[in-house]
């Protein structure tokens, strides 16, 4: 596991774009502005990108490259065609699983749960219905969250791009693969629930 992500606090910012199929996101250190990783979405095949300008959108298959600055790759992000309810794996460096998000069905604000390699459920990912904020809850202990954060009026209102706050707690230990599924959870949120 790549040591950025044993890190507690991230600041994602989603691309701004007119007519974008692809979505596209730099994570920074919200303290210091320093970018941390970049993540790109570079695998779209022509009829995905077609289908991302329709009402069918959030059933696209996507895939995601979080790398370092440098290029190093850090973690995948994968969802195949979606019909009804999304299943997403979470890949390593070396392209294997070690997990996923299963999307719950009658949540209010969007829930998932988070999946382990042989698809334990390690914990919950609830969304509030009275605001943007994500928690992950184990045995009602929160290890993580998810806040929107406020961009603008003018991006806010013209463009779907968000920016978004991740915060860890000390509870999740380091070079512990959850680290790796709450940080791809941001993306996983954005594009299943928010696009």
């Amino acid at each position: 596991m790549h040591p950025v992500l044993n890190r507690n606090v991230y600041l994602v910012k989603e691309h701004v774009g007119m007519f974008k199929a692809a979505s596209n996101y730099d994570v920074f250190d919200p303290e210091s502005g320093q970018p941390l990783l970049f993540c790109r979405e570079d695998r779209l095949g022509f009829f995905t990108k077609m289908f991302r300008f329709t009402d069918y959108k959030r059933m696209t298959p996507f895939h995601l490259d979080i790398t370092t600055p440098e290029g190093d790759p850090v973690v995948s992000v994968k969802r195949p065609l979606s019909l009804f309810l999304s299943k997403v794996d979470v890949l390593d460096e070396n392209e294997q699983r070690v997990g996923g998000f299963k999307q719950k069905l009658f949540s209010i604000g969007g829930a998932f749960d988070v999946l382990g390699a042989s698809d334990q459920k390690l914990c919950h990912l609830k969304g509030k219905w009275t605001s943007w904020e994500f928690k992950f809850i184990s045995d009602n202990c929160e290890l993580a969250t998810v806040t929107k954060k406020w961009a603008g009026l003018g991006k806010e209102l013209f463009t779907s791009a968000d920016n978004y706050v991740l915060q860890i707690s000390d509870e999740v230990p380091l070079d512990n693969p959850l680290r790796m599924l709450i940080v791809s959870a941001v993306f996983c949120i954005d594009l299943v629930l928010k696009e």
